[in-house]
């Protein structure tokens, strides 16, 4: 398979450098493989007030990107019969036994019913064993403040404030179900909870069998929840800018929350990565689960990772943005394009971190697509940068 067209390599470069040089990310990186072509581009600094020049190592917290990372463990367990996808997770998590679920989303904390049936380790997989984010302001739902109170606050990870692993999941257990299992979808708190079922299926800590099982075989040397210290100053800064006024603060420096490991570690959302430690990651699953002599994932398990998973009534029913399943799916960890509507082939797959990062593999194509930023996401709606990479990597396809 070819790869890019030169002249059109360098567009994709030049959009990249003009969200730079207008200030809307202090830098970024990229990387866009295809046809045995590797290009990585590292442009601007890792702050705006005096960072260093950004570079191809520099870290960045990859947020929701750390979700296909733990649907790739899960399946590992699955595929050593430890985990079993259609069992129900109270084997190994008998604090989610016997859940009770909201009569209604808007319901009173206390005014819920029994569980239909029994969450499996398929529906944390999908995101559909009946809770996740409410994505809805502040106040809007009874069961929002109590969320809070237990789990911390909802948005971007915050791994100085987490309990460990067995005091979250019973928090957890305490709040009701939003929906019964299998009955709609809702975001984020499923990989949080595999993280939890991973701990206990492998009897070693979540963040040990990730670097067992997938850092280390593929030489991911850059990548954990948290950075050592002598590596800190590779950590770029993270902002956050206030939709209404369109104020910037930090959100993060490099000596605060991931300058020491975290005492949960989010499956959801706490890795922090470089742009080729995550090409390592994606080119994995592109080659069907094998990494040179490393073979990680079955290709079957990958082709079920990376298939839609959802009913047309999950996804009707999914707390999410309007239309926002209208092109698309959800597999393990990961969206699915199930519609053409952008340049884009239907079967691409992948996910984005609301930190201000993207990630995309096209089977058709042969192509992997990454970009790091230091820009916090206002909405689940992607930024302009993420929207503009995508088109410029489509655009430099040389066939």
């Amino acid at each position: 398979m070819s790869g890019f067209e030169k002249q059109r390599l360098d567009r994709l470069a030049d959009v990249m450098a003009r969200y730079v040089g207008g200030g809307a990310v202090p830098g970024l990186v990229t990387a866009v493989s295809r046809g045995g072509e590797v290009h990585v581009d590292a442009i601007g600094t890792t702050a705006f007030e005096g960072g260093a020049p950004m570079a191809r190592d520099s870290l960045f917290r990859i947020s929701s990107m750390t979700k296909p990372v733990t649907a790739v463990a899960t399946l590992i367990l699955v595929e050593e019969c430890r985990l079993r996808l259609d069992e129900p997770v109270s084997r190994l998590l008998p604090e989610l036994a016997e859940m009770r679920v909201l009569r209604r989303p808007d319901a009173e904390v206390t005014d819920t019913v029994p569980a239909e049936r029994a969450i499996t380790v398929r529906d944390l997989l999908t995101f559909t064993w009946g809770f996740g984010q409410v994505i809805a302001p502040p106040g809007t739902l009874p069961i929002q403040a109590p969320m809070e109170e237990r789990l911390g606050r909802t948005g971007p990870p915050q791994p100085a404030w987490a309990q460990g692993p067995d005091a979250w999941i019973a928090a957890l257990a305490t709040l009701p179900l939003l929906h019964q299992p299998g009955a709609g979808w809702m975001y984020n708190t499923g990989s949080d909870v595999l993280g939890v079922l991973i701990e206990r299926a492998a009897g070693r800590p979540f963040a040990t069998f990730l670097q067992e099982r997938i850092f280390e075989p593929l030489g991911m040397v850059d990548t954990g929840f948290s950075v050592p210290a002598a590596q800190l100053h590779r950590l770029t800064t993270s902002y956050a800018t206030d939709p209404q006024t369109g104020a910037r603060t930090v959100y993060d420096e490099p000596g605060g929350q991931w300058s020491r490991p975290p005492a949960f570690c989010s499956g959801a959302g706490g890795l922090v990565s470089t742009a080729d430690d995550y090409l390592a990651f994606a080119r994995m699953l592109l080659d069907g689960g094998r990494c040179g002599d490393e073979r990680i994932l079955s290709r079957p398990a990958v082709e079920l990772m990376t298939t839609d998973q959802l009913t047309a009534t999950q996804k009707a029913g999914a707390a999410w943005v309007p239309g926002g399943f209208d092109s698309s799916g959800w597999g393990f960890g990961v969206s699915v394009r199930t519609r053409r509507d952008q340049l884009a082939s239907v079967g691409q797959y992948g996910w984005d971190g609301g930190m201000g990062t993207s990630w995309a593999n096209d089977p058709r194509q042969g192509l992997i697509g990454i970009v790091l930023t230091q820009g916090m996401w206002n909405s689940p709606n992607p930024p302009d940068v993420c929207r503009d990479f995508w088109t410029s990597t489509y655009q430099a396809l040389s066939d």
